[in-house]
């Protein structure tokens, strides 16, 4: 706890990413000693230089860090026996049949545990469903021969990184912490007390984790409205956007939510299906969760079908026909592709004869995805 205030804990960051990389610069900022972890040895070797690879993030930031000694990244996970601090900010993607891919935050957990010492905090902030902290890192850890509350610390803070907002960064935005025991939760409080505006304890791991994807779903659930709202007003030949600029008009009780292709980005898109997957232990089926998944998901094929009657209309086939999508990222101005649907509707149109192309001035080219691995390369 004295390190923790004295900016003396040596905080360890595992994943690099559009979680990871902020929280690194975060904590540097503050003049803590921090080393990032990451399995891709690019990675480390740009921020080594002082170079930022997310368009965001501008470079200078990375280079400052750097020069003053405050941030080291590497691939070398031998290394984290010397973190006094350990935060998991790990990919949690879905499987193709849509439950939890929990392989980076087991094979993670793993690397931890072979160099667990007495003394360690570590933090999950992968988002994920609730349990996973005691269920899967707590079991796993205690496997070393030490024990949690006594010889380490384990806890859950959920991240909220929104990539690309320019008015809300880590030292912004409140900090939702659950520690598995009292003191693990006291000691995480504690460090994200010295990066975060404040910080909002809540009685648990779970708690902190059941945070997270409430505040997720919300958006989902309401996504899923306004694009079912957009196909029910189209078959009435009523103008959406005009009935939500009325709408909007009103001062209270309404928050708008405009349609679109779909849905993306890493947390949204997975965040409903994760709680479904869990609440199925307890015996429940979240059907109302479950249905704003399944409007969001089918919303690129129905893009396609719509393009497919418009041509239709104008004596042209789909197939053959080369189709132009406007814009690659999952939302506007950033260049993060992560479960966009455009990636989606590139597919579709390709099955089906078309010949897609895309442009998209903040993705230049098309970045290795997990979904759509032989897209990656295409230019813009």
């Amino acid at each position: 706890m004295n390190r923790i205030k004295a900016h003396e804990a040596r905080v360890g960051i595992i994943g690099l990413g559009y979680v990871g990389l902020p929280l690194a610069l975060a904590f540097a900022e503050k003049k803590f000693p921090v080393c990032g972890f990451d399995i891709d040895q690019t990675k480390a070797g740009t921020i080594s230089r002082g170079e930022s690879y997310i368009k965001h993030i501008p470079a200078t930031r990375v280079a400052a860090v750097v020069k003053s000694g405050h941030l080291t990244a590497t691939s070398r996970f031998d290394l984290l026996s010397d973190q006094d601090t350990i935060i998991i900010c790990v990919p949690t993607p879905l499987t193709p049949q849509r439950q939890p891919d929990m392989s980076y935050i087991v094979n993670t957990t793993r690397e931890i545990k072979d160099r667990l010492r007495k003394g360690h905090l570590i933090i999950l902030q992968s988002t994920t469903y609730p349990g996973t902290t005691e269920e899967l890192l707590l079991n796993q850890l205690e496997e070393s021969g030490l024990k949690c509350g006594k010889d380490f610390f384990l806890a859950f803070s959920p991240e909220r990184e929104d990539p690309g907002n320019t008015e809300f960064g880590v030292s912004k935005i409140p900090k939702v912490v659950g520690g598995v025991d009292q003191v693990s939760g006291d000691l995480a409080q504690a460090l994200y007390d010295q990066v975060a505006p404040h910080t909002v304890r809540v009685s648990s791991a779970r708690v902190a984790e059941a945070t997270k994807l409430v505040e997720n779903i919300f958006r989902a659930v309401n996504i899923a409205l306004v694009n079912e709202l957009k196909m029910v007003y189209d078959r009435m030949g009523i103008d959406i956007w005009e009935v939500l600029d009325a709408a909007a008009t009103k001062p209270f009780g309404f928050m708008r939510f405009n349609p679109g292709p779909g849905w993306g980005g890493h947390c949204i898109p997975l965040d409903p299906f994760y709680l479904s997957w869990k609440a199925r232990e307890y015996g429940i089926t979240p059907k109302f969760i479950e249905l704003a998944g399944e409007v969001n998901v089918d919303m690129p094929r129905w893009i396609v079908d719509k393009l497919s009657v418009a041509l239709n209309a104008r004596g042209r086939p789909l197939k053959g026909s080369r189709i132009l999508l406007l814009g690659l990222a999952y939302k506007k101005d950033i260049a993060d592709t992560r479960e966009s649907p455009a990636l989606e509707i590139m597919s579709l149109l390709e099955k089906l004869g078309a010949k897609p192309d895309y442009h998209d001035p903040h993705v230049p080219e098309v970045p290795l995805t997990r979904r759509f691995p032989k897209r990656a390369g295409v230019r813009s």
